[in-house]
């Protein structure tokens, strides 16, 4: 029988396997710089404030990957509320970051961030009022729902730079279907909102005056929800994608049977529905 070398992975291989680890230096809260966090209620939300672009840094990607993992295991926080200060809701990465020497811990920190977004239980929102270009666009990808306005516009214009998406190539895919993902990355050109909405990348659309009711009643109808059922529906939901039709119904049905079924909000809905009344949820 022949013998063969067990392959090593290189340095390239364990620095991927490596991204997208909080690290145990992460910004605390008290000390964020470029985003304002603030728990309302039962939504946590995070405003991107790096005027006059927001351009995304390592620090401030860090911030959002803090920010989201603090309040995962908060069970009286049902939602992340993501949006903008500015007329740009982010620019993408800033450019003076993104040097062969620093290229490493910038892609570790906008892992880390993309991956918090990625692996929270809780619902995301993002509310777009402005341009969301490389890295901010990648953001509203990301979100679970999203608010815009036709202020916004949605580019992936690394291309131009020599360069790619990796994520939104990952990702566009899923939420555009392969053919409009590659026009969008490989021409870099802006899509406005009307069609971001047209496509399935924005929820809803409506005029900047209209912006702030829109998102209270966005909020209002998620969060008077049981905070636990809309993290078992988003785990099915999400979970299921890229299975086979069959596999994703089995993914599914386990989540509901084993999970679902131990929950005290389960049995109060069901209670208040033969009661004709109101269910009254312990978020438990």
């Amino acid at each position: 029988m022949q013998l063969t070398k067990e392959r090593r992975p290189n340095r390239v291989d364990v620095q991927i396997q490596e991204l997208g680890t909080l690290s145990l230096n992460a910004p605390k809260i008290d000390d964020f710089q470029f985003v304002k966090f603030r728990i309302e209620g039962q939504v946590a939300h995070l405003r991107l404030d790096r005027p006059s672009q927001n351009l995304l840094n390592e620090r401030m990607l860090m911030e959002i990957a803090s920010g989201i993992s603090s309040v995962s295991e908060k069970r009286d926080v049902k939602m992340i509320l993501l949006d903008s200060e500015g007329k740009t809701f982010s620019g993408g990465i800033e450019l003076g970051e993104y040097t062969q020497r620093r290229v490493f811990q910038l892609l570790d920190a906008f892992h880390t961030a993309f991956s918090a977004m990625m692996d929270t239980s809780k619902p995301v929102l993002v509310v777009v009022n402005g341009p969301a270009y490389g890295g901010g666009a990648e953001l509203a990808a990301l979100g679970d729902l999203v608010i815009a306005t036709p202020n916004a516009r949605f580019a992936q214009p690394e291309i131009k730079l020599g360069a790619f998406p990796p994520l939104s190539a990952a990702v566009l895919p899923y939420i555009l279907g392969p053919k409009v993902a590659l026009e969008t990355v490989l021409t870099g050109e802006a899509m406005t909102a009307e069609r971001a909405k047209e496509l399935g990348l924005v929820n809803w659309l409506v005029p900047e005056e209209e912006l702030i009711a829109k998102v209270d009643e966005v909020v209002g109808k998620v969060t008077a929800q049981s905070g636990p059922v809309l993290t078992m529906a988003k785990k099915a939901i999400l979970g299921s994608l890229g299975m086979p039709l069959r596999d994703g119904v089995r993914n599914s049905m386990k989540v509901f049977l084993n999970e679902l079924a131990d929950l005290e909000d389960s049995q109060e809905g069901l209670r208040a529905l033969v009661e004709k009344r109101a269910p009254k949820w312990k978020n438990r």
